[in-house]
């Protein structure tokens, strides 16, 4: 077991690397007695990461900062920087599960967008969970990492995991699913932020005033799964689902523009991506993918041309300082 300190008490420093996602296809279920929704998602890991730096402190307990390498203009989000931090409570965790942890002061760059529907927060914690076990040579299996994990959100396993996944009851019970070929796709985030829980609560009252009553999920399409076992970015074009999408954009009417825009200009398809507001265009290849993304900032909009699926979180570097 390696000890959190180098010679002569020097601290160490694990750097780690979570990416981002896009519901390829997201099935919602009706409100549970516990206030959640069973959903069948298909999920995809893409080029656009998080990063955690966690470093031993002298001082016990948990400390968080935001990295000015971060790619998002941080003076116009509120993220919290204690508790309520889900990279703090994921070290908090892993400190409880382990013998002898020292402090961590855990240093977070932000490139994903924050309230996007893209698991910019999952990804933290998941970078965090990778980064104090390292740190504190904590040993914990794959497994009990994703248990881990688990606890602290529905989206925080598939971060650990990344690739392509199939995910049920709450998005938490995760089947790797086979995606060798490469899928581009390019994201506009929005200027603001849909919180998850309201999304859902719009879906609910939605299908309450229609007299919708939705069925449990089961599983996924299988002609989605075998479009990304194949590579088939056009026949996956023609697949993609979000029952939360008429949610977000209930909430945000301004979305159809985006959408509108991005199927008549070269896009294969578009979809809001999980509770929005960000939204996903998938793209022929990465040179379609590059010039539609150029396209986009030429009229103003922020895009960014990603790739997946890409591996979960994974430890860049490990220092003794």
């Amino acid at each position: 077991m390696r000890t959190p300190t180098g010679r002569g008490g020097r601290h160490r420093s694990v750097r780690v690397k979570a990416p981002g996602k896009v519901n390829v296809s997201l099935k919602v279920g009706p409100l549970r007695a516990d206030g959640y929704h069973s959903v069948a998602s298909v999920y995809l890991a893409v080029s656009l990461f998080e990063e955690v730096i966690a470093t031993s402190t002298s001082e016990p307990g948990v400390t968080v900062s935001l990295s000015p390498e971060s790619t998002l203009d941080l003076d116009d989000l509120d993220i919290p920087l204690d508790e309520r931090n889900l990279a703090v409570r994921a070290a908090m965790l892993m400190a409880e599960m382990t013998e002898n942890p020292t402090g961590v002061h855990l240093r977070v760059t932000k490139r994903v967008p924050v309230a996007g529907g893209m698991g910019g927060g999952s990804a933290d914690a998941a970078a965090a969970l990778l980064a104090c076990d390292a740190l504190w040579g904590s040993g914990l299996s794959k497994e009990e990492l994703a248990h881990v994990a688990a606890e602290l959100g529905a989206d925080v396993p598939f971060a650990l995991l990344g690739g392509a996944a199939v995910g049920l009851g709450v998005g938490d019970q995760l089947s790797p699913a086979l995606a060798t070929s490469r899928f581009d796709w390019v994201l506009v985030p929005a200027e603001f932020g849909l919180s998850t829980p309201r999304v859902f609560a719009e879906l609910d009252r939605l299908r309450d005033e229609e007299g919708i009553s939705a069925a449990e999920p089961s599983g996924v399409e299988p002609a989605i799964l075998a479009a990304l076992r194949t590579g088939d970015a056009g026949g996956l074009s023609h697949l993609l689902v979000n029952d939360l999408q008429r949610a977000a954009i209930g909430l945000a009417p301004q979305l159809r523009d985006t959408l509108g825009w991005a199927d008549s200009n070269g896009a294969l398809a578009s979809i809001v991506s999980g509770s929005g507001p960000t939204i996903a265009l998938l793209s022929r290849d990465a040179d379609a993918a590059a010039d539609l993304a150029a396209d986009l900032a030429h009229r103003g909009v922020e895009a960014l041309a990603v790739h997946g699926p890409v591996p979960g979180a994974r430890i860049v570097s490990d220092t003794v300082l």
